[in-house]
């Protein structure tokens, strides 16, 4: 195993902000382990960034009438943010929009055009005759001949998770127009992967049967299987790295091409930063290659990267590529068009100075085999109770005992090491060595797990000695046993650094434990963590409770969402608080006509009616006067609630309300009957 490690995390589509199932999914698992082979001494290179040429983008762009670049700047900082405030600690998080990443996937795109590895075809394509542009597969929609779903892409059906063609679809629809799309021809070049299924065989279906994932085996499998085809690595777009070549005026390198090859120049950018070799990481047989991903991925991380590695010549090949399933939020697909997730910044917003519980959270319900959940009531389970009451517990307990006992300071111990204390030491190597192995072969949950064992076997061990009912009788011993369980405190330091870095930043502070060079160290039965005379510091909790009123507010939170999604329009505010019949009928709605209008003196936005009701004539003063002039509403049938309490409105007795409604351009709009015929006074209802 070489003492390079090049870990790359998924570029995340700066289209909108990070959720959890992004965090369990790839990014929290990655960071475990880019810290676990640090803490082993290993040369660690863990390389992100955003994606910043998807098709999500320039969709998101003509929605809010923006360019892509404003897009992927707004994403850009607050995805870096969301990350640096939850602790992934990437040596680089760049952008492909970046002026060194242009370079780097125009000059790869060119060492393969110049080799012949690039097939040249003219293809027919679908092309949006009103928008005058030729359309990516995200630009198409249709039905999905697999499962039926009438709104599924051009190159994937989200429902039943089909990969698809644009020619596939049933039906196909411009998203740009909404008309149907016409074929056009047009040419592109083509990356042949059938020529490279002989070496995609012998690499993964061989050679990486017993230690890759079976999810990502079976899929990689599967692809081989059906054999694969040619794929355009160039596309008719505006938006994305430019094809460096004569004559490609309108055509950038495909996503899946560039943004991959992200991984590489953002590396060049770091090694730049800190006086290294980025060639070291990429192209020497001593470095490990590892892409974290989700399985979503798992196509162009396994087949079509490593055909352009292999095609390129001067790449290594991926050690491992352990992609996870997908992560759903209260039984519910997580969803960033439905607004169905829970956002990285706004939990940090939310639940300030408490990162670690979310990171312990989804670490231990990671989906690391098949798909899992999160409910907002286990959230608050596993910090109260396993948080809170285990690992947190523990710690305060030594901590208050060896203040209250030694004045904050670590005692030596005073007898013999009983079988129980021995034991204790034992099991701290074996459990540090047990997570050791896990993390090694990702399983993230199981060594969290152990982890979590080591809390237990303190609060075991405290529980079974009773050093509060021994000190008044044998305090000599007592100094043993918190000298013990001391070492157990500074073992959960440093073996939940990886995990909860920011709790083990707590506990190095409270306790003064030094950090273990190298992991290993862990596994020596002797080895001492927290030496006697060691000064510690005044009690301070660790974690803290969440109560039943917080997750009640997120709670809520997901349920607005599920009543927002039902509006059939999204501008529409929320229905009021329920009224009865009874109250139904007490409302007096009748037509009327304003007869005269007046602005009303130093109030810009309001003018005074008079309006003839069929009952009465009377006086309404209305908030209108920014939408109408007084000449304009003279003569207008209106509705009016007649049975209104008056009140004054800048001296003037207001008697009723009109009815009226907002246009999208934020004017007002007078509600008024369909039959301008009707008489005044004729009741509503």
């Amino acid at each position: 195993m070489s003492n390079r490690k090049m870990i790359t995390a998924a570029l995340p589509y700066a289209n909108g902000p990070v959720h959890i199932g992004h965090l369990a999914g790839v990014y929290i698992p990655a960071d475990v382990y880019a810290r676990f082979q640090r803490r082993l001494g290993k040369d660690v290179a863990f390389i992100c960034g955003s994606d910043e040429h998807g098709i999500p983008i320039t969709i998101r762009a003509k929605k809010e009438g923006v360019t892509p670049q404003d897009i992927v700047d707004k994403y850009h900082g607050i995805i870096k943010k969301s990350f640096s405030d939850l602790g992934i600690s990437f040596d680089e998080y760049s952008r492909t929009t970046s002026k060194n990443h242009y370079e780097t996937s125009q000059d790869f795109f060119k060492v393969l055009y110049e080799k012949g590895k690039f097939t040249e075809e003219v293809s027919e394509q679908y092309f949006d005759e009103q928008a005058g542009e030729f359309l990516a597969d995200r630009y198409i929609v249709g039905t999905c001949p697999n499962c039926g779903n009438e709104n599924a892409y051009g190159d994937q059906c989200e429902k039943c998770g089909s990969t698809l063609s644009p020619s596939e679809l049933i039906n196909p629809k411009s998203m740009l127009s909404g008309n149907v799309p016409i074929l056009k021809e047009t040419k592109n070049w083509y990356l042949p992967l059938n020529e490279y299924e002989d070496f995609l065989n012998e690499w993964i279906i061989e050679g990486h049967k017993d230690d890759w994932k079976p999810n990502v085996y079976g899929q990689v499998k599967s692809w081989l299987n059906d054999g694969l085809k040619p794929r355009a690595m160039t596309r008719d777009l505006n938006w994305g790295v430019p094809v460096p070549l004569p004559n490609a005026e309108g055509k950038v390198l495909y996503v899946w091409f560039d943004a991959p090859i992200g991984y590489i120049s953002f590396t060049k950018e770091w090694a730049e930063k800190n006086g290294k070799d980025w060639r070291d990481y990429w192209q020497s047989e001593d470095s490990d290659l590892v892409h974290f991903i989700g399985k979503d991925n798992i196509v162009f991380h396994c087949i079509i990267f490593p055909s352009m590695m292999k095609a390129h010549g001067d790449y290594i090949m991926p050690k491992n590529v352990p992609a996870f399933e997908f992560l759903n939020l209260e039984n519910d697909k997580i969803s960033t068009s439905r607004n169905w997730a829970v956002w990285a910044h706004e939990y940090v917003e939310d639940f300030p100075g408490q990162q670690d519980v979310l990171r312990y959270a989804l670490l231990s319900s990671a989906p690391e085999t098949k798909d899992n959940n999160f409910t907002w009531k286990d959230f608050q389970t596993k910090n109260n109770s396993e948080l809170v009451g285990i690992f947190g517990n523990f710690i305060n307990r030594v901590a208050v005992l060896v203040n209250n006992y030694y004045d904050g300071v670590i005692p030596s111990p005073a007898t013999d090491l009983t079988t129980e204390d021995k034991q204790v030491l034992t099991d701290l190597s074996n459990y540090s060595n047990g997570i050791s192995t896990r993390l090694e072969d990702y399983y993230f949950r199981d060594s969290l797990a152990v982890m979590m064992n080591i809390a237990r076997i303190g609060n075991k061990y405290l529980a079974d000695q009773e050093p509060w009912k021994l000190q008044k009788n044998d305090p000599e011993r007592v100094k043993t046993i918190l000298y013990i369980a001391s070492q157990v405190v500074g073992c959960l330091a440093n073996v939940c650094e990886p995990f909860l870095p920011f709790t083990s930043k707590k506990i190095q502070e409270l306790f003064n434990v030094p950090m273990v060079t190298k992991w290993e160290y862990l596994s020596l039965e002797n080895y001492e963590f927290l030496a006697a005379g060691t000064k510690i510091n005044k009690p301070k909790l660790i974690f803290e409770m969440i109560s039943d009123e917080v997750i009640e507010a997120q709670v809520q939170k997901l349920e607005q969402t599920k009543q927002n999604n039902k509006k059939t329009n999204p501008n529409a505010n929320p229905m009021k608080e329920e009224i009865t019949f009874d109250d139904f009928t007490k409302i007096d709605l009748r037509t009327a006509t304003i007869t005269e209008a007046e602005k009303v003196e130093k109030a810009d936005k309001l003018l005074k009616l008079t309006v003839d009701t069929g009952v009465d004539v009377r006086t309404v003063v209305s908030g209108i006067a920014e939408s109408f002039t007084p000449e304009e509403v003279i003569g207008k049938q209106v509705m009016i609630l007649l049975n209104l309490a008056p009140r004054k409105i800048r001296g003037i007795e207001s008697q009723g309300m009109l009815l009226l409604t907002t246009k999208p351009d934020g004017k007002l709009s007078f509600v008024t009957p369909d039959d301008s015929s009707v008489e005044n006074g004729i009741e509503i209802g």
